[in-house]
């Protein structure tokens, strides 16, 4: 069975979409969802492994869903990897 073309449309507009918000602004985001707990160690880690001097590293958004978990999303440069 061979690749479909709306298997690669697929797949082109996924790649499309996920370089469209580094290419607006630069930036590299990363989302999680864990435990609040979990969710503050991470985020820690996050700004440890990425420093706001070098990165611009921040939390752009937090938010608590139903379920007690936490989403959340950091952003950095990539300029200094």
């Amino acid at each position: 069975m061979g690749i479909r073309p709306r298997d690669i449309a697929s797949r082109m507009a996924a790649r499309r979409q996920k370089g469209a918000a580094q290419a607006r602004d630069g930036y590299v985001r990363d989302t999680f969802t864990l435990p609040r707990e979990q969710a503050r160690a991470k985020a820690r880690d996050y700004l440890t492994r990425y420093p706001k001097a070098g990165y611009m590293s921040a939390v752009e958004s937090w938010r608590e869903l139903p379920d007690g978990a936490i989403e959340f999303t950091m952003r950095r440069l990539p300029s200094a990897d």
